[in-house]
């Protein structure tokens, strides 16, 4: 199981790299600019994520998100790897990068180097909106690529750096079951995509840190060869400035898996989840 691709899932509602994409029922997302109040760099946030096979919950593997500063960008990173004891079953080494502007939060430049079981793929995708296109360099490896032009529509993100814009968006925590949409890129594609926010789940317990309050999402899914139903995810996120997913459950097309925040550190804000 891609361990960094199925935490983004949970914020993108992809159904992974081999899906089509139904882009003509999904709202258009034209506001762009986000204003970043949510994080900062040094940053590092980790997850240890869980696999449910027979009814029993196998600790699969681990992901973590840091955040580095790169004069007018933030540099963001995610790496997702399986633990040996799982690799028996897949094994998993995921290498996501997304170099972002700090004003705008929009993509420069995508980097993804994927690893898993016998599958690879590496994709560099340079965006620019002056021109209204991005350029992807794909294929098995850095060394084996070939170059396609897709045209860019407006306020279009990556699969990373929409995990950080997501977090800056503001909720109106009074009113329940309305979508939030962004656009995504990912693949030579790109995907309007909706999250509906479902409330405030004041007492949602999570492994180590017992109750806490948190904001419920559940993404849309496409289904596709891991998630065989359009809903069935469930995001819980804290419910303070910083908005950080912790816990995350979703069925998938074998059994179900779960990740749980593990560890943070340099936070914009303390954490405040009760």
């Amino acid at each position: 199981m891609n361990s960094i691709n199925w935490i983004l899932l949970a914020f993108l509602s992809f159904s992974g790299f081999h899906s089509e994409p139904d882009l003509n029922q999904k709202a258009e997302v034209e506001t762009c600019n986000f204003k970043n109040i949510a994080f900062d760099a040094g940053e590092i946030i980790s997850y240890k994520i869980y696999y449910n096979w027979n009814f029993i919950w196998l600790p699969a593997g681990e992901v973590v998100f840091t955040v580095k500063d790169k004069e007018d960008l933030y540099h963001l990173s995610a790496k997702g790897v399986t633990y040996k004891s799982y690799e028996w079953i897949y094994k998993v080494r995921d290498f996501y990068d997304s170099y972002i502007h700090k004003e705008t939060l929009l993509p420069e430049l995508s980097i993804r180097d994927i690893e898993e079981g016998k599958y690879r793929k590496y994709d560099k995708t340079t965006f620019h909106r002056d021109k209204s296109k991005a350029v992807s360099l794909m294929g098995k490896t850095a060394d084996n690529c070939s170059e396609e032009i897709i045209s860019l529509e407006k306020c279009t993100y990556d699969v990373l750096s929409s995990v950080y814009v997501l977090r800056n968006i503001d909720v109106d925590l009074n009113s329940t079951g309305y979508d939030i949409p962004i656009r995504v890129y990912l693949d030579r594609k790109i995907y309007p995509l909706t999250i509906r926010y479902k409330g405030v789940d004041k007492r949602k317990r999570v492994k180590g840190m017992g109750p806490c309050e948190t904001i419920l999402f559940e993404p849309e899914l496409i289904i596709g060869n891991i998630f065989t139903k359009d809903r069935g995810m469930k995001v819980w996120v804290s419910n303070d400035q910083n908005r950080i997913p912790l816990l995350i459950e979703s069925p998938v097309s074998v059994g179900s898996i779960k990740a749980v925040l593990q560890d943070y550190q340099g936070l914009k804000y303390p954490l405040v989840v009760e």
